[in-house]
């Protein structure tokens, strides 16, 4: 297998969707630093909104409340892989977003669609921004599907809910495999039944079932069909 990839185009645009826990970050940014390509972390988007909703008090769980202060917050993503960032009205919130709270609040916010739909315009503004000199790596869960659905190349990743809480448990130091695996479950349920752009396998899209894989090995695939779609091009 050659990993001596030319420079990509500009343009280029790799769109990794999957569900919580199979290797999605990990995997982007490393198919991104790989090919010299820049990473944008829509989740951590959702997570950021999340994060602001609930400083402010509003209640997540009414949509309508919500709607009405989504378009408030100034959310930015830094699109290096090797230390992507999130800020919020000019403050970093990289480890906020990753608290318990917003965890538990970011799926009932990622069903609203008016935040479904200020945040597609955002991330949509940065991968225009990055494909007019080169290209990036998107992973978040509607990205193939919704948000650059003629992405040259397109992958969904999967893996059995016990790896994925094994990973994600590692991920968090230690929690309980049993709570972890049923709260990936419900965020899959949730994900997959929400009305406006469901976790689905694109049209297109290649599945890899990253169980039986180690990371790097799940890199060097996405990186062959990268220069696969390359050389077609």
């Amino acid at each position: 297998m050659s990993h001596t990839l030319r420079p990509p185009a500009p343009g280029t645009v790799i769109a990794v969707d999957g569900t919580s826990g199979s290797g999605k970050s990990s995997t982007s940014r490393g198919v991104a630093r790989r090919l010299g390509l820049r990473y944008l972390d829509t989740g951590a988007m959702f997570r950021a909104m999340t994060w602001w909703l609930l400083r402010e008090g509003v209640d997540v769980h009414d949509p309508a409340e919500v709607a009405a202060r989504c378009g408030e917050p100034t959310i930015a993503s830094g699109t290096d892989p090797e230390a992507p960032t999130i800020t919020v009205d000019g403050t970093d919130v990289g480890v906020e977003i990753r608290s318990d709270a917003v965890n538990a609040a970011v799926s009932p916010v990622s069903a609203v669609p008016e935040v479904r739909s200020r945040l597609l315009d955002l991330q949509r503004s940065v991968i225009g921004r990055e494909t007019r000199t080169g290209g990036i790596v998107v992973e978040g869960r509607d990205i193939g599907s919704v948000v650059v659905p003629d992405a040259p190349v397109k992958v969904y990743l999967s893996a059995d809910p016990e790896a994925r809480a094994v990973r994600r448990a590692a991920e968090a130091g230690g929690a309980d495999l049993a709570a972890t695996q049923e709260s990936l479950l419900a965020r899959d349920r949730i994900d997959s039944g929400r009305a406006t752009a469901p976790l689905v396998m694109a049209d297109g899209a290649v599945h890899i079932d990253t169980t039986p894989y180690s990371l790097d090995e799940v890199i060097d695939l996405v990186v062959e069909l990268a220069e696969q779609a390359q050389a077609r091009a």
